[in-house]
């Protein structure tokens, strides 16, 4: 019998999203900004500290999912992680984006140790969170109903982030822009603990390997390249996740240097991200008519369209750009639940192809590419911005301005582009992933009595 899922679980897992989302968007939206205007770093530093950090931290994501397939306790093998990490991961986020007074190495050393510690305690926390959808529900569509809940959650907690952080850093600080970043990020760290705590307490672990299936690290790592539907997510969340930090990154620049008002950063977030709330709202039933696969290449292909149609319009043209970033945002926010559903079912279809399942390896495998893609994306923006000639806190040259609208409109548009490629040759139809389903429900009544 597949378990349908209450609300209660499905709200209380979304919470842990939502909790790592008040860092995650910060991360995305504010860091370069504030490692630049407010911390001191250049943006050549601040893209190189992205890049290493990044990558090396990307790089643990694997490792951990290992740690986490073989974690045995009586609350499951992922479960327990976000109960102990809640506390260290509201700690890190404050100090990640305070600063200190330092000279200038010392501030680089700073930002290097508190950015390396967030990212370590991300994955931590991330990579177990992450594989839970994959071991709550065995159902396809119960998943990508998940996975909606709990992009809404996330996608709220970017709302509150990318509407709310600078009102709340210029009010909080009044006029001190680091005591505002500081503690801005207090009160959002509050919320993560107690965020993690509640979905910790809500949720059940269901899904289970067979008992007979032999553990082995070489084999769980060797069985990814076998597994012909994790390669092509892998490239889709790469492309995904670049062109992400890419825009991420720029958005606020573009308003304080080229539309002339910062204070429109905050409106045009919170109207574009009420627009994907919506997008992410009808992804489910969009996913059940057209299948995942065929919906996240449309929401690519249109999010590209949207992205780069932003270099066409006049940067002080105010109407215009919301009404293009609100379409933009309504057509990306079908991709939202996908991704995450999508890595639920490569788990599956391992355990169906290869006869062995490793839920938190292949998704954290996947969240390699994540991070991998913000990393590379983070890099990218702040090269950018040297190669262009940036200039924090200053009036910037016409390359400079024509340099920051392309990084949001053009490379960010192309890296989308290549997501919907990549997407082409990803094999799990709708009909596929109902087979797939089906057939593991019938496996998994033999083993049951040996789990009981």
């Amino acid at each position: 019998m597949i378990q349908k899922l209450s609300v209660t679980e499905k709200i209380g897992y979304s919470l842990g999203d939502m909790a790592a989302n008040f860092i995650f968007q910060t991360m995305l939206a504010l860091q370069l900004s504030f490692y630049t205007d407010t911390f001191g770093l250049t943006a050549a530093e601040a893209g190189t500290l992205f890049l290493v950090v990044g990558l090396g931290a990307a790089a643990l994501n694997p490792v951990m999912g290992l740690i986490a397939d073989r974690t045995n306790t009586r609350w499951g093998k992922f479960r327990p992680w976000l109960l102990w990490t809640a506390v260290p991961f509201g700690i890190i986020g404050v100090l990640t984006f305070t600063t200190p007074h330092l000279s200038v190495s010392g501030k680089i050393i700073y930002a290097y140790t508190t950015y390396i510690l967030l990212r370590l305690i991300y994955t931590i926390n991330n990579v177990p969170y992450a594989a839970l959808t994959g071991v709550i529900t065995g159902d396809p569509d119960e998943r990508t109903s998940l996975s909606s809940y709990r992009q809404v959650f996330a996608n709220s907690a970017g709302f509150i982030v990318q509407s709310l952080a600078i009102p709340m850093r210029n009010y909080l600080g009044r006029g001190d822009n680091a005591r505002g970043y500081q503690l801005t990020m207090g009160l959002f760290s509050v919320l993560c603990v107690v965020f993690f705590i509640v979905a910790f307490a809500t949720t059940k672990e269901r899904i289970q390997p067979d008992p007979q299936q032999k553990t082995s690290f070489g084999q769980d790592l060797g069985d990814l390249f076998r597994n012909g539907p994790w390669i092509a997510l892998f490239l889709v969340t790469t492309f995904y996740f670049t062109a992400i930090s890419i825009r991420g990154s720029v958005m606020l620049p573009y308003f304080k240097y080229c539309a002339g008002h910062e204070t429109l950063f905050s409106w045009f977030n919170g109207f574009g991200l009420a627009s994907l709330l919506v997008g992410v709202a009808v992804s489910n039933s969009l996913a059940m008519r057209m299948g995942k696969r065929n919906l996240f290449i449309l929401s690519m292909v249109l999010t590209a369209i949207f992205n780069i149609a932003l270099l066409f319009i006049p940067a002080t043209a105010t109407v215009p750009i919301f009404a293009s970033e609100i379409l933009r945002q309504f057509a990306y926010g079908w991709s939202c639940p996908l991704l995450w559903a999508m890595m639920a079912d490569v788990a599956d279809y391992g355990e169906w192809k290869l006869g062995r399942r490793a839920t938190a390896t292949v998704t954290s495998a996947v969240v390699f590419a994540l991070w991998a893609g913000l990393a590379l994306g983070g890099a990218v923006a702040g090269w950018l911005f040297s190669f262009y000639g940036y200039v924090p806190n200053a009036v910037q040259t016409e390359r400079c301005l024509l340099g920051i609208r392309m990084t949001a409109s053009v490379y960010a548009g192309l890296a989308f582009v290549g997501a919907a490629i990549c997407l082409i040759f990803y094999p799990i139809t709708r009909e596929v992933n109902q087979k797939i389903a089906d057939e593991l429900a019938e496996r998994r009544k033999k083993y049951a009595p040996a789990l009981a």
